[in-house]
């Protein structure tokens, strides 16, 4: 009897230990499908993320595209970074790129206008000593014409003082001979006193020369002159009428004494 349950125990603990590897392996046949489905997963979701990030690469690289072609057109002239199509774009160094292509463009704006500065400046600088040269040269130019109408001017006094003086002695030489005439008609003749009053009168009379006079100081000596005469005028009646009163007084004494 013992012997047979010995044998049961066996054949049941070997019965048991066989269940129990074939449970571990199903499990382990379990394990292999699950990581088998968990690959095939992660390969689906491989394979989505790259069609995704194949799809915003598309999208990225037209608005990289469509961004490359108005920074063209608003910036003539520079040439635009080129984009590689299928792959990731870098925005940061688009935006690099762009703020040096900006930076270029403001420091040739900067040369280019501090060079219209400068030549600005040097045709100032042209202007004003072309305008001081013409200055002076103007000023040289009215000084040489006023020397020679100052020239001119001494001429024509010299030309005149000249004629005056000839005339002046023609005249003189004409009165000298008109004196001689008279004189030689008049030989042998005794003068009588009024003709020695004219002639004294005559060669105390000078003629005016008012040619350096203007109206004003004309004027001026015109109205001296008549009050000298006037002065004179009434001078010559006082002394008249004291001759006169002197006579008078003088014949009545006469008479007195005669009686």
């Amino acid at each position: 009897m013992k012997c047979n349950f010995d044998l049961l125990t066996n054949s049941t603990c070997l019965l048991c230990t066989e269940g129990e590897e074939e449970e571990e392996e199903v499990e382990e046949e379990e394990e292999e499908v699950e990581e088998e489905e968990e690959e095939v997963e992660e390969e689906e979701e491989e394979e989505e993320e790259k069609e995704e990030g194949e799809e915003e690469v598309k999208g990225s690289t037209a608005y990289a595209n469509m961004f490359a072609s108005m920074l063209a057109g608003f910036m003539a002239g520079l040439a635009a970074p080129k984009i590689p199509d299928g792959e990731k774009v870098d925005f940061d160094d688009i935006h690099r790129k762009r703020m040096e292509k900006d930076l270029i463009e403001l420091q040739s704006l900067i040369e280019a206008h501090f060079e219209k500065r400068k030549k600005e400046e040097e045709e100032l600088l042209n202007l004003t000593d072309r305008i001081e040269k013409r200055r002076s040269e103007r000023a040289e130019q009215m000084k040489i014409r006023a020397e020679r109408e100052r020239e001119r001017q001494n001429r024509l006094a010299e030309e005149k003082a000249r004629k005056e003086e000839e005339e002046a002695k023609k005249k003189a030489d004409d009165d000298a001979r008109k004196k001689m005439i008279l004189s030689n008609l008049n030989w042998g003749k005794r003068q009588t006193e009024r003709e020695k009053k004219r002639k004294i009168l005559n060669d105390r009379r000078k003629e005016l020369n008012i040619d350096h006079l203007k109206e004003e100081k004309l004027k001026a000596e015109k109205f001296d002159l008549q009050d000298k005469f006037t002065k004179q005028k009434y001078e010559v009646n006082h002394n008249e009428i004291l001759v006169m009163s002197h006579r008078s007084k003088g014949t009545r004494s006469k008479r007195g004494l005669r009686k």
